[in-house]
């Protein structure tokens, strides 16, 4: 088995091209995702490699963009469309929860909506307001619409070629602050990592923290600095990978281990996934915790520009901060 060695955007437009070649009924369309391949570059050479009429140009116009999928995926095609942020997304909203995800039960299942919609979030870069969002969780409340977030680029291209391959609408998240952060080498073929399906990435047995995204590798950090500083600690950490439909099976087997659960993510804490994953701990393994769970994740506030970033920031320190008490809190 040949492998290649890529950063998430290399392994996203790997994937993308790949599927592309195997199934030509697969369109690709965004603002600047053509000619210019994304203002990120991560559809960069695919006009050149498939032409103008499979890859190209949209308006500013995000509800013509989603609204025109929603159309095409009907008809029998599998678009794949670009958002170029996804603060930008809001106007896409009616689209997506009235029409795409309502496809399949509106027609008692004889329709099926087979759309991706891509949309770069979240903050780290020094972004504008509308540029570093996490709405992960407005996506995952609605009904009929599967969300993924890859934190690696084996999880980014397996992802991504499972999200092209389902029957129905498919939002894929992308992190802007992990695009060309590190480098990993990935199978070269098409592979699928299944919907739905956590990674343990680190097995431990005091402490379960369960993440995503950007955060999967605050809380890797986090470990790494418990080992110097707390070596008697040992975390587990749940990488969820996607967000909806939850591998709820992993996360509760983990935290009935544990018996402590810390969820971290960058979206604000108010009505974010944490309480989600939180509740189903409270509900499906109440009687093994040790402690109350916890949730390192954004404030409840609109996202700062980019001097006051770092204060909204999860960091590495405050979930060493919060493990550190999980541990230390008396049964």
């Amino acid at each position: 088995m040949s492998k290649i060695t890529v950063n998430n955007i290399e392994a996203l437009n790997n994937a993308i091209e790949l599927n592309m070649r195997k199934d030509p009924n697969i369109l690709l369309w965004g603002e600047d995702a053509g000619f210019e391949g994304g203002v990120f570059r991560a559809t960069q050479g695919l006009q050149e490699k498939f032409g103008e009429e499979r890859v190209f140009d949209a308006p500013i116009a995000e509800a013509s963009i989603v609204g025109a999928g929603v159309g095409a995926a009907l008809a029998g095609l599998k678009p794949i469309v670009e958002i170029q942020f996804s603060g930008f997304s809001f106007l896409i909203m009616q689209h997506l929860f009235c029409h795409a995800a309502r496809i399949r039960n509106r027609s008692r299942g004889r329709w099926t909506c087979p759309l991706v919609v891509r949309m770069p979030m979240s903050g780290g870069v020094k972004a504008l307001e509308h540029h570093s969002e996490a709405l992960e969780a407005i996506y995952a409340h609605i009904p009929g619409i599967k969300v993924v977030m890859p934190s690696t680029p084996y999880d980014t291209k397996g992802l991504m070629t499972a999200a092209i391959n389902d029957p129905d609408t498919v939002v894929f998240f992308e992190p802007k602050r992990l695009y060309r952060s590190f480098k990993q080498e990935i199978p070269e073929e098409l592979y699928e990592v299944e919907i739905g399906k956590a990674n343990v990435m680190v097995e431990g047995n005091d402490v379960t923290i369960v993440s995503y995204g950007a955060q999967v590798h605050d809380s890797l950090e986090a470990i790494n600095q418990l080992k110097k500083s707390h070596p008697n600690i040992s975390v587990e950490l749940i990488d969820l990978r996607t967000i909806k439909p939850l591998d709820v099976k992993t996360i509760i087997k983990s935290v009935k281990k544990t018996g402590r659960l810390l969820v971290a993510h960058e979206a604000v804490k108010s009505h974010g996934l944490a309480s989600e994953i939180i509740t189903l701990a409270n509900e499906l393994a109440f009687y093994h915790l040790k402690a109350a769970p916890v949730r390192v994740t954004g404030w409840d506030i609109t996202v700062p520009w980019p001097q006051g970033e770092k204060y909204h920031m999860v960091t590495p320190e405050r979930i060493v901060e919060k493990v550190v008490e999980l541990v230390n809190t008396k049964e």
